[in-house]
């Protein structure tokens, strides 16, 4: 994870989100986002 930039983290994310990927590969991408202090998108309470 350390080795994607802020904005690929990102993407990844709300790629995963629209993709219905599995929910705890999904996690693990928000947990960075916190780690990170990148806010996540209000999509995720839709998921």
């Amino acid at each position: 994870m350390k080795q994607l930039t802020d904005d690929l983290l990102i993407e990844a994310y709300e790629e995963a989100i629209n993709l219905r990927l599995n929910k705890e590969f999904i996690k693990l991408l928000e947990l960075e986002m916190e780690k990170r202090s990148l806010s996540v998108p209000m999509m995720a309470s839709s998921f």
